[in-house]
């Protein structure tokens, strides 16, 4: 039963992109004569067509769009340079070091899926406009829904964008200020969060709901500070709460259940991009993240790259006792030579780390590694034997082939192809009960806040509860539970801690840049090719 609601309007609605957008003159009926006549009488029909605007979420699972720009300008994620491999001009140490430059490819990649996705929102309510049919107000309003969610993620990295409303108006946007997109965003989220589907089924599953709405301004009320210059912490508790005691989510038994294969039987997922390995593609994190010859571990039909890995201060909030106390027990860390005693958090399976094996068991050979050296500098001090150690020796230009726990969040699948047919989670409950603890303690009321975290520790499995409540240890809260799920760098923002440097070991050669809170690099400079396009952009302060 996995997905046949969500995935068939996928489909439908990929078919009538392609047939849109075909330049060859097709001049059979059943496609020339598509009107309002005989199309959109039926939810199914306008279901069909909505697949259109979600489809173009499928950019989020893959390399060098919005999600990559996120997680590796963060201190989670980095793709450091591996001799002759992952250099790409510099473009991935210009993120993880906030160098960002204008012509960076990942940027313009960005905006064309933000713009994109507002561009076939915008087209759907236009289209959806010019009929005279019951149905579609409801359908409008889950359209602005999705344009609203775009928005949100455009202005949270560029800050100063275009709002594009008009699907017919032909002249070049100009730049609008950040409060003011922030502005156009709440207001289209309070008129039309009354007007959203309430129900968790399969006819809702992968659309807006009034749940995901909620989030949306949920988000943009916890990070108001940020983008407007005042905080609304109380009216983020307040949607917080609601979504909480009145949503149909609760948390899942095991964290890892919510990034199975079949995660669509979540209870805590509330918004996801459903996939498929067939039918929805581009969903590509074995790809990105796993060793060339980690192949042989999954039986994968396709090579990994062997490009993303985790920042080791990063995978050591896990492990370190007096960061994250719990029980203790044998745990992979720094040459991975040998384990040392650490905290089994539960969410330890986010990684993978430690020694690697084919599918049969036996030991997985790299046969590229580096000369052998004890001391993880200029070598590999495991040898051939494929180790995935969270020591980082350097980002460039020799970063180790085998260095950096990897990405294992998601359930890879057994025999799998380049893509994945898990289900993308955008939105979950738990970053719901973690914004809720964050405003609360932001407005004095620890005490509840304290519980809240303590919640999710519980849930996480092997963890002691908090005694206290500092900001220190709710954004490592934060960090553990929502490890790449594209809500880190915005957070580091929130917490005044983005510009910190990273990597602080002897030898590092590359710092990372170090800026105060409210630099301008907390946002991303507008791409040069859209700045070229139209001369009515503005260029983001500090880029100029």
């Amino acid at each position: 039963m996995k997905k046949l609601i969500n995935i068939r309007y996928f489909l439908i609605g990929l078919g009538m992109s392609y047939f849109a957008s075909s330049c060859v003159d097709l001049e059979e009926e059943v496609f020339s004569e598509v009107t309002a006549d005989n199309f959109f009488k039926t939810d199914e029909e306008f279901i069909s067509a909505l697949g259109q605007a979600y489809t173009s979420l499928s950019g989020l699972g893959n390399h060098s769009g919005l999600w990559s720009i996120n997680e590796i300008a963060s201190d989670e994620i980095v793709v450091s340079h591996k001799g002759g491999d992952w250099f790409d001009g510099g473009v991935l140490l210009q993120l993880h070091q906030h160098e960002f430059q204008p012509d960076n490819p990942f940027l313009q990649n960005s905006w064309n899926f933000l713009f994109g996705g507002i561009n076939n929102c915008n087209r759907l309510i236009f289209s959806f406009e010019q009929l005279d049919n019951p149905n579609s107000p409801a359908f409008i309003a889950e359209l602005r829904a999705l344009r609203a969610l775009y928005y949100y993620w455009a202005m949270d990295a560029f800050g100063n964008v275009p709002i594009v409303i008009d699907f017919t108006d032909e002249e070049a946007p100009a730049t609008k200020s950040r409060k003011e997109v922030y502005d156009f965003i709440l207001s289209e989220l309070n008129e039309i969060i009354p007007l959203l589907p309430v129900a968790r089924d399969g006819t809702t599953y992968g659309r807006m709901t009034k749940w995901s709405a909620l989030m949306i301004r949920m988000k943009l009320y916890l990070n108001s500070e940020v983008y407007t210059g005042t905080a609304q912490w109380a009216l983020a508790a307040a949607d917080a709460s609601e979504i909480i005691n009145t949503g149909p989510y609760s948390l899942m038994p095991s964290y890892r259940d919510n990034f199975v294969i079949n995660n669509s039987r979540s209870t805590e997922n509330i918004f996801v991009y459903p996939y498929d390995k067939v039918f929805a593609r581009g969903f590509n994190w074995p790809m990105m993240a796993l060793h060339i010859v980690s192949q042989a571990t999954f039986n994968f039909t396709t090579q990994p790259w062997n490009g993303y890995q985790t920042v080791e201060e990063f995978y050591n909030s896990y492990v370190d006792p007096a960061k994250n106390p719990g029980v203790q027990g044998p745990v992979w860390t720094g040459l991975a030579l040998t384990q040392s005693t650490g905290t089994i958090d539960g969410r330890l399976s986010n990684f993978l780390v430690g020694p690697q094996f084919r599918a049969d068991g036996t030991t997985l050979i790299d046969p590229g590694v580096e000369p052998t050296d004890p001391t993880g500098r200029n070598g590999d001090p495991n040898g051939p034997p494929l180790t995935f150690m969270p020591f980082l020796n350097e980002i460039s230009p020799g970063g180790l082939r085998q260095a950096g726990a990897r990405i294992a969040k998601y359930e890879y699948e057994r025999g799998g192809t380049e893509n994945m047919s898990n289900d993308f989670v955008i939105f979950r409950l738990s970053d719901v009960i973690l914004s809720l603890a964050e405003a609360r303690f932001r407005l004095g009321q620890t005490t509840e806040a304290l519980a809240l975290v303590n919640q999710i520790r519980a849930r996480a499995g092997n963890l002691t509860p908090f005694a206290t409540l500092t900001e220190e240890n709710l954004l490592a809260e934060r960090g553990r539970e929502m490890y790449v799920e594209m809500t880190r760098r915005q957070d580091l923002i929130r917490f005044k801690k983005y510009g910190d440097a990273w990597w602080p070991f002897a030898g590092m050669n590359r710092p990372k840049r170090v800026h105060t809170p409210g630099s301008f690099l907390e946002l991303f400079p507008i791409p040069a090719p859209q700045l070229l396009a139209n001369p009515r952009l503005q260029q983001n302060p500090g880029y100029n």
